[in-house]
């Protein structure tokens, strides 16, 4: 039997809890352990595994999966890769990738490791359909509609906002790529809610979308983990014009991110010393087993 692909966890909020259950899924993984700030907060489910406050305390890592807040990626990414140990992550903000990429790629090369970065969903799988249409109709508009549901990268900057007690941020398509942003808090005592507002709205994660804040005395009676997208791209094929294309899906969000970035970190294990996106790797390698089994499988 090939020996198993020894995973390390970082971070356990929501990603993590399913990428713990999807690793158990996974007959070619096994869990290395769980990195946590307080590694004496050890609930029920992590029992079995070895819990740490730091990456360097777990032996034998094949790859880390980072399910860490965005904005602390990049930080725990490099500690990993310095060590030598491959790095997957969901990081979400679109237009800091290319920066990322950079930056982890140095490092990764230097180190001589991997890193797959911005491997959720979207960015992540919806980037590789995106890629899929384009190739199909180099000429058009691509449409990408998010929602209706709970953003989680969305939530997680809202609750790093200074008053902010605790957050929900909802997605709400309204056509042809635009989307409006509904936030739910609950206050610290001693915060302006007008200031908090404004500190949300000025943020990278809302800016650019019509955003409006709520206050509410329970976020948790909100939550719901469903989202979806929906993308759409029109265009031409050589000269053919009316080209018409459609993806969507209905998901758990969470779950979605976790098994993809699981898939991920397989892929890791298959790629040259380097910083990645999920377009730019083989999609076959996201697969556990042969590619010639796959290919008689699929193709």
């Amino acid at each position: 039997m090939t020996e198993k692909i020894r995973v390390a966890i970082i971070g356990y909020g929501n990603i993590g809890h399913y990428v713990l259950e999807s690793l158990l899924a996974s007959e070619d993984m096994e869990i290395a352990g769980v990195i946590r700030r307080d590694a004496t907060n050890v609930p029920p489910e992590l029992n079995p595994f070895k819990v740490v406050s730091t990456i360097d305390k777990l032996p034998e890592v094949d790859v880390a999966i980072l399910c860490t807040p965005t904005r602390e990626v990049e930080k725990f990414a490099k500690e990993c890769l310095s060590l030598g140990i491959r790095t997957v992550d969901s990081f979400d903000i679109h237009g800091q990738i290319p920066d990322l990429r950079k930056s982890l790629d140095a490092t990764a090369k230097k180190n001589n490791s991997v890193s797959i970065l911005s491997a959720g969903w979207d960015p992540g799988s919806d980037s590789i359909v995106r890629t899929l249409m384009e190739a199909m109709a180099p000429k058009g508009i691509t449409y990408t509609n998010f929602g209706p549901g709970m953003s989680m990268g969305h939530t997680v900057a809202v609750k790093a906002i200074a008053g902010v007690k605790a957050a929900l941020s909802m997605t709400i398509p309204l056509g042809t790529g635009v989307h409006r942003r509904m936030v739910y808090i609950e206050m610290e005592d001693g915060y302006s809610f007008d200031e908090v507002a404004k500190a949300i709205k000025s943020d990278d994660y809302f800016a650019h979308d019509e955003t409006h804040v709520f206050r509410v005395e329970s976020v948790d009676a909100l939550k719901d983990m469903g989202h979806g997208v929906r993308m759409e791209r029109k265009g031409v094929s050589g000269s053919t014009q009316n080209q018409l294309f459609s993806y969507e899906m209905r998901i758990n969000n969470p779950a979605l991110t976790a098994q993809v970035l699981v898939g991920a970190a397989r892929a890791s294990m298959k790629q040259q010393p380097g910083a990645y996106t999920l377009i730019e790797i083989p999609v076959v390698d996201l697969l556990p087993g042969s590619r010639d089994e796959w290919v008689k499988k699929l193709v």
